[in-house]
């Protein structure tokens, strides 16, 4: 199976042209080339399929196996895959994901695709399309919401980019055990299809800074729908403007919810690392 290596912001994962390739079964596929010691190593697998509704698919699938609905870095260097590897000529292009279709614009300098601009659509706050179990029946949002993890309290604002996300806010996100909150958090029994949880400190009205625990993965050097489920939640608690940048371990991102036509947008480079060839038994 031929594939290529591309990462985001460390957000890695390893892609393949569907359009030439064909996998069986891509959970055991995703599983075997996302282990870091006997596979390729990366934190997922996406597959570069066609589309009916869209000019490409894009199909992911996490360490675990797990399919999962939308990456935010993972589009992007979609985008840069197909431009850079003669799919299309391009520079705006539209994605089917589980998470519906996103278009894409593409900066292309010396003839490959540096930076990426996404419309992530618009940000889901309904507790039971997130989905999120709520406290109070009645409640339409989920914003600054007390949740008990391990015995400690911590406040939370839910948003789903395509996928949940809980945003918790922390003084600082340097000294946090990731590998011992994270799982708890992302098995909670207020989540029932698991979630992503980002942990935020806020530096000023246009920057925050974040580590992610993402559902299936871990710990991973960014996340793009995190990024934007953090700029989303950071407006809805008055903390930060509606132009944010995100840094997160990998690198930043900046992040424009516009409030009048309801889109988020994101933006921010694709890598390609390199090609390369592997034997799926």
């Amino acid at each position: 199976m031929k594939f290529t290596k591309m990462q985001g912001l460390g957000n890695d994962y390893v892609y393949v042209n569907c359009l030439k390739e064909t996998i069986a079964n891509p959970p055991e596929v995703a599983r075997l080339v996302s282990n870091r010691h006997f596979g390729i190593g990366s934190d997922g697998l996406i597959m570069i399929n066609p589309s009916e509704e869209a000019d490409f698919e894009m199909e992911m699938y996490n360490v675990d196996g797990s399919r999962s609905e939308m990456c935010g870095n993972g589009i992007r260097c979609v985008g840069k895959y197909v431009y850079d590897y003669g799919l299309t000529d391009k520079t705006h292009i539209s994605v089917e994901t589980l998470a519906g279709i996103k278009y894409l614009d593409l900066k292309v300098e010396n003839g490959k695709v540096s930076m990426v601009k996404v419309d992530m659509g618009s940000p889901c706050l309904n507790p039971a399309k997130i989905p999120m179990a709520v406290e109070s029946p009645g409640q339409t949002k989920i914003v600054d919401d007390l949740i008990v993890v391990d015995n400690k309290e911590y406040r939370m604002t839910g948003v789903s980019m395509g996928n949940p996300h809980a945003v918790v806010y922390v003084n600082d996100v340097k000294v946090l055990n990731l590998e011992h909150i994270g799982p708890k958090f992302e098995c909670h029994e207020r989540f029932p299809r698991r979630v992503n949880t980002e942990f935020v400190r806020v530096i000023d009205r246009r920057t925050v800074e974040m580590r992610v625990w993402e559902r299936g993965s871990g710990e991973t050097f960014a996340c793009g729908t995190g990024a934007c489920a953090v700029a989303v939640a950071s407006i809805l608690n008055g903390f930060t403007e509606c132009a944010v940048t995100v840094k997160l371990l990998g690198g930043d991102l900046f992040i424009e919810w516009d409030r009048e036509t309801d889109k988020v947008y994101m933006t921010g480079p694709a890598v390609t690392v390199y090609d390369g060839e592997i034997e799926i038994l």
